[in-house]
C-alpha cells in the first residue's frame, strides 16, 4: 500500500526516509542534502520494487524485485528542513501533481537479510521487523516509461550501475534518491 499525505506532510508522524541511489552514504547528495541532518542511518530494503537506470541517477518503481539502500532518520529539529530539501531534489510537488518526477510514498522497508551486505549501523529502528518510512518512487508518467523502455539494475543496487566516480551532483533539476 502507498500513500502521500495532503500538501506533502506526514500523516501520523515523522517517518524515517529510504534513499536507494545519489543520497546513499559516499555519494555526492549525501554530503549535499543529508549531512548534519540525519541522527542514524541502516540498510534496508524496499520489497516489491524494481530499479531503473535513470539519466546519472536511479528511479524506483513497484515491482516484483527489491531495491537496496539506507533507510535514514532525521536528526532532532531537523525533520522539517530535510522533508523540505528531499522534495524539492526529487521534484515532488504535492501528492499526483502533474509535474511531479517522484512520488512521495509510506511504504514498508526492510532491514538487511543474511545475505544483504552490512552497512553503516547506529540508533534508529531496530529488531529486524519492517519499518514504514517514506520511498521517492518514480511517478505515473516516468514509471510508464520505465517498463515499456527503461533498463532495469539486476539485484536492486545502484552502486552496481552507477559511474565509478559517481554521478554529478544537482543544483535544483532531477537527480533524486
Amino acid at each position: 500500500m502507498t500513500t502521500s499525505a495532503p500538501g506533502g506532510g506526514a500523516t501520523d508522524a515523522e517517518l524515517p526516509f529510504f534513499v536507494y541511489g545519489t543520497l546513499l552514504p559516499g555519494e555526492p547528495n549525501h554530503d549535499l542534502f543529508l549531512r548534519g541532518r540525519t541522527a542514524w542511518e541502516r540498510p534496508a530494503a524496499l520489497p516489491r520494487a524494481l530499479l531503473y537506470e535513470g539519466p546519472g541517477y536511479p528511479y524506483a518503481i513497484e515491482g516484483h524485485g527489491r531495491v537496496h539502500g539506507t533507510l535514514l532518520g532525521a536528526a532532532p529539529g531537523a525533520y522539517g528542513e530535510l522533508l523540505g530539501l528531499l522534495d524539492h531534489l526529487e521534484e515532488f510537488l504535492g501528492p499526483g501533481h502533474p509535474r511531479n518526477l517522484y512520488e512521495r510514498v509510506a511504504r514498508e522497508v526492510e532491514p538487511p537479510g543474511p545475505g544483504d551486505r552490512a552497512g553503516e549501523g547506529g540508533e534508529g529502528p531496530g529488531g529486524g521487523e519492517p519499518v514504514r518510512a517514506w520511498v521517492y518512487l518514480a511517478a505515473t508518467a516516468v514509471t510508464r516509461s520505465l517498463r515499456t523502455g527503461g533498463v532495469l539494475i539486476p539485484g536492486g543496487r545502484w552502486a552496481a550501475v552507477r559511474p565509478p566516480e559517481g554521478p554529478a551532483a544537482r543544483g535544483g533539476g532531477p537527480g533524486p534518491v
